[in-house]
């Protein structure tokens, strides 16, 4: 299973704000620049596994949810990112995942 940096970051920048941090603040504490984390945030930059247990310890994270969504909090934490996901796409790829998850179910 390949990472999704994109979808990482974006976690990243939501616990970040639910902790009322500012960029520079979480810079600061982690020790590298605004510059740098705002690459991460933004998937462009790829955070290796010390430095994501860090973010995650400042956050009150776990590093499960980060790189997959996974909640101790709930049994569909993949709704709320599925739901983003899908806000974000114009009808015709929506008719297409849908069609795509109800031929998955409908054969498993």
């Amino acid at each position: 299973m390949a990472l999704d940096y994109n979808i990482i970051g974006s976690r990243i920048k939501k616990a970040r704000l639910a902790k009322k941090y500012t960029q520079e603040d979480l810079a600061e504490k982690i020790d590298v620049s605004v510059a740098f984390l705002s690459r991460i945030e933004r998937g462009n930059s790829h955070i290796n596994l010390p430095r994501l247990n860090q973010i995650c310890s400042l956050l009150d994270v776990s590093e499960a949810y980060i790189l997959n969504g996974a909640s101790n909090d709930s049994q569909n934490y993949l709704e709320k990112d599925f739901a983003e996901l899908l806000k974000n796409c114009p009808p015709e790829k929506q008719k297409l995942i849908y069609n795509i998850a109800k031929t998955i179910i409908e054969n498993n």
